[in-house]
């Protein structure tokens, strides 16, 4: 069962917005059992839209169309779907009551007719509630495929793809099952885990995929299997993710959910009832930044010292300036002196620290531009790896942090 997402706005298409929406809906169609075949941003053009929506009915079963419901001229999609389908728009009392009673709870300005018209949908729409907006969702069926409009507001949409598209997609379609593992390797590079692997690749069965995702630091590699049988597929996954670790060895890290590494973290940080802090440097508070962005982060996490200057280095964290004269800025010396004494300060469990250059100068150290030293600090001692990250300074900088938390978590899982 396929399905397509068309995104409409001309905010996406100029780059004013990047369009978040669909990675969310095809991530909650896969959990389903639903592929996404194509997804598809349009101007809010009639002609525009109505080719998309021709085009998407050949090929995909669900077709969820995003934007261009709201009150304004330019919001042009229910009149489009009205022409489309060769039908009218017709008023929805329960639509134009929930639009009212919002004007009257939160608004201060009074209600127009403009606004009301957002009561007004395809009389062949099945309306979808959205309690946290004025312009409903809708569900068209026609000779056994769908089109389902949604509003382009993110916290709107989400709730009702989650609340009431996917459950009426589950109930009104049969859909195969869809299995995806994840396995994160570190150490090798893509081309050269390909010619490692390439014997389970090219045995594999036709109803699971591999695909490879490089990134930062490591590269995981996702095997994705689909069918009607769940007993198969589950087992056959198994059997190839265990074939697959058996090749790779030492390369494996671990397998990947959908959760990040730095949620990892925070789970086991929580399980263990345990803290952290982190003595960052050209890394900028990144660390800190990405840990404090996770709900309940005060739980486990105490705080974070952003010592980019070495005055601060030995003023805050209290680092020797005999170590920085002798060892250099840029050196495990002063990366293992930032986390212990970082763990000192905020009386933690565990303390990050990194210390680097990540150019385009090479600052207060010799040390050649991509030199980077991660220190993690823990009640057995303290651990310090050097890495030689490239040129490019944002990819140096965000490499180590996904270093920074691998360490991390290889030090949470000795206790």
């Amino acid at each position: 069962m396929f399905s397509e997402i068309i995104t409409i706005g001309d905010e996406i298409l100029i780059g004013q917005i990047v369009d978040t929406n669909s990675a969310f809906i095809a991530s909650e169609l896969n959990k389903i059992g639903v592929s996404v075949y194509q997804i598809s941003s349009v101007q809010d053009d009639k002609m525009h839209i109505l080719q998309a929506l021709k085009e998407a009915e050949s090929r995909a079963d669900i077709i969820i169309i995003t934007g261009g419901l709201g009150p304004t001229k330019d919001d042009i999609t229910k009149h489009t779907l009205c022409e489309y389908f060769k039908d009218t728009l017709v008023e929805n009392k329960e639509v134009l009551a929930h639009v009212e009673g919002i004007f009257k709870k939160h608004i201060t300005t009074p209600i127009s007719d403009v606004n009301r018209m957002q009561a007004w949908v395809p009389s062949k729409a099945k309306v979808l509630h959205n309690e946290y907006g004025t312009a409903p969702g809708m569900w068209i069926g026609d000779k056994g495929k769908v089109v389902i409009s949604l509003p382009g507001v993110p916290f709107e949409m989400k709730n009702l793809i989650k609340t009431q598209v996917i459950p009426r997609i589950i109930e009104e379609f049969r859909r195969p099952f869809i299995f995806h593992k994840t396995i994160v390797t570190y150490g090798m590079g893509e081309s050269a885990i390909a010619e490692k692997i390439e014997p389970l690749e090219t045995n594999l069965p036709s109803f699971i995929k591999l695909a490879y995702l490089p990134s930062l630091g490591s590269v995981r590699l996702r095997l994705s299997a689909k069918g009607l049988d769940r007993e198969t597929l589950f087992l056959q996954m198994n059997d190839e993710v265990e074939r697959l670790k058996s090749l790779l060895g030492d390369l494996v890290y671990g397998e990947e959910g959908d959760e990040s590494i730095e949620e990892v973290v925070a789970q086991l940080l929580k399980k263990r009832k345990m803290t952290l802090g982190t003595a960052e440097s050209f890394t900028g508070g990144k660390i800190a930044e990405q840990i404090t962005a996770l709900p309940g982060a005060s739980a486990y996490f105490k705080g974070s010292v952003v010592s980019y200057a070495t005055q601060t280095k030995i003023e805050v964290l209290k680092v020797p300036e005999t170590i920085i004269d002798k060892c250099s800025v840029v050196s495990a010396e002063v990366a293992a002196a930032m986390a212990e004494n970082l763990k000192t300060l905020l009386k933690t469990d565990f303390a990050i620290a990194t210390t680097g250059n990540a150019g385009p100068s090479k600052g207060d150290s010799d040390a050649d531009i991509g030199t980077v030293f991660i220190a993690v600090a823990s009640p057995k001692g303290v651990v310090v790896e050097k890495y030689m990250m490239g040129s490019h300074r944002e990819r140096i900088v965000q490499k180590s942090v996904n270093k920074a938390f691998e360490m991390l978590q290889k030090e949470i899982l000795k206790f």
